[in-house]
């Protein structure tokens, strides 16, 4: 009988070694290395060449067909854009978030929809299918033609999958299905690396689209060996904050398009609508804007997305004053205040600084300096600014206003969602006058601070 041979690899960066140790040396976490199973030695050949003592042939790099892959849509233009334009053939995708978020509801939908034209089989590990099938009647989807199978065991399943050839295979969840050969647990490292690899390895083979339904970490980071996310193509993260119905999926990998875009849902009693134009969702204002309220442009992917930044500065009634973000860098924050004292002379040091983005967005690019800091004096000289400001740029140390990428394409966002003046770096005033917009460009804080 051959051997089975065995690893550790660490859950947190996919590092492995030949035995067992505390701490990781490549990435510094302690009690992250766990044992795994590879199986034999023949059985791993054989599975991986079809036969013992096959040889793959090479070929010259210029010789590799570059077709552009053929993309399936969704029916979902929300989901097709995070995905960068559709499904891939032969593509393994991820998707995860929180319990209650939406992904079986989600793959669900966009499965119904796709049956009618692409043989279609949702595999279901967590839920019967006399609960799939309610749900689907709730939601009013199309079900006659999507198969459903409630399997955990993976010899199983494969057995299903190879005779009747699907499409489209979604798995919900990777972490409860288990091999029968593995004596661990389902949801443990070895068995959900070795049941990723062998549902990735089918889906190459016979081009196959594989989705697969990931659990999340009390941090928010999906569940299992980090090494999972490097097996897969694409891992999307469906986001959902408790007192909000809006859910907003990100691609953080994507190997056939951006990982930067950014799609926008409903949760309805209708199931997950999409959302075309979700800067009117975050600019729900009132009537009378009060002081520390401005507009930015943000860009996500391949659009700009209008958010508000609120500010409150209030007097400091302890000892160190309080300095509190939501969805914005913490430490900018505290060097924005410091350029704003230091070049403009406004002193805030010794007040209490609340910043936070309207909606739940998190916003990662320096184009939100600038508004930040018009927030911020705002709400600290108590005087609003116009409602039909946006303003967006990056703030240099030395108090220089820095270009920010696709300040055109910002600008008519704005223009659309009804703004008519806009402060903006020097390096992003518009060539030609746009239509309905009066653009103030400035070159430093100074500029920005005088022309308000």
């Amino acid at each position: 009988m051959a051997k089975s041979k065995t690893a550790f690899v660490c859950n947190e960066c996919g590092a492995d070694y030949t035995k067992w140790q505390g701490q990781c040396s490549a990435c510094g976490a302690w009690n992250s290395v766990s044992e795994i199973r590879l199986g034999s030695a023949d059985k791993t050949r054989r599975s991986s060449t079809g036969f013992a003592g096959a040889v793959s042939s090479s070929q010259k790099l210029a010789e590799v067909s570059v077709e552009e892959e053929a993309r399936i849509g969704t029916h979902f233009a929300e989901l097709d854009r995070v995905l960068g334009g559709g499904l891939v053939l032969g593509s393994a995708i991820l998707i995860g978030g929180e319990p209650g978020a939406g992904k079986s509801t989600l793959l669900l939908q966009v499965l119904c929809k796709m049956a009618a034209s692409q043989k279609s089989l949702y595999v279901t590990g967590e839920e019967s299918p006399q609960q799939v099938a309610l749900r689907a009647r709730r939601l009013g989807l199309p079900s006659e033609d999507l198969s459903i199978m409630a399997e955990t065991s993976l010899d199983a399943i494969m057995a299903a999958v190879q005779k009747e050839r699907p499409r489209v295979l979604v798995v919900d969840s990777i972490q409860v299905i288990y091999r029968d050969d593995i004596t661990s647990a389902p949801g443990s490292v070895s068995q959900v690396r070795e049941c990723t690899a062998e549902l990735v390895r089918y889906a190459k083979q016979t081009q196959t689209i594989l989705i697969l339904v990931g659990h999340v970490t009390k941090e928010g980071s999906l569940a299992g060996p980090k090494v999972l996310e490097h097996m897969i193509d694409c891992s999307l993260l469906l986001d959902a904050s408790a007192d909000s119905r809006y859910r907003l999926l990100r691609s953080q990998k994507n190997r056939f398009g951006a990982v930067n875009e950014l799609g926008v849902f409903a949760m309805l009693d209708t199931g997950l609508k999409e959302i075309g134009n979700p800067s009117a969702i975050f600019l729900s204002r009132n009537e009378e804007v009060s002081s520390g309220s401005l507009v930015t442009a943000v860009w996500e992917g391949s659009r700009s997305l209008l958010v508000e930044i609120q500010a409150l500065v209030d007097t400091n009634h302890y000892q160190n004053p309080r300095r509190v973000v939501v969805g914005l860098e913490s430490n900018r924050l505290a060097m924005l205040l410091a350029v704003l004292h230091r070049h403009a002379g406004i002193a805030a040091g010794d007040q209490d600084v609340f910043l936070n983005v309207v909606g739940g967005v998190k916003i990662t690019e320096t184009a939100a300096d600038l508004p930040a800091v018009l927030a911020i004096l705002s709400s600290l000289r108590e005087q609003a600014l116009p409602s039909d400001m946006i303003a967006f740029g990056e703030i240099g140390l030395s108090g220089e206003l820095r270009p920010v990428s696709n300040g055109q394409e910002r600008l008519r966002e704005a223009v659309k969602q009804g703004f008519t003046k806009a402060i903006v770096p020097w390096a992003n005033r518009p060539q030609k006058k746009i239509q309905g917009m009066e653009v103030i460009a400035a070159k430093t804080l100074v500029e920005a601070v005088e022309a308000i």
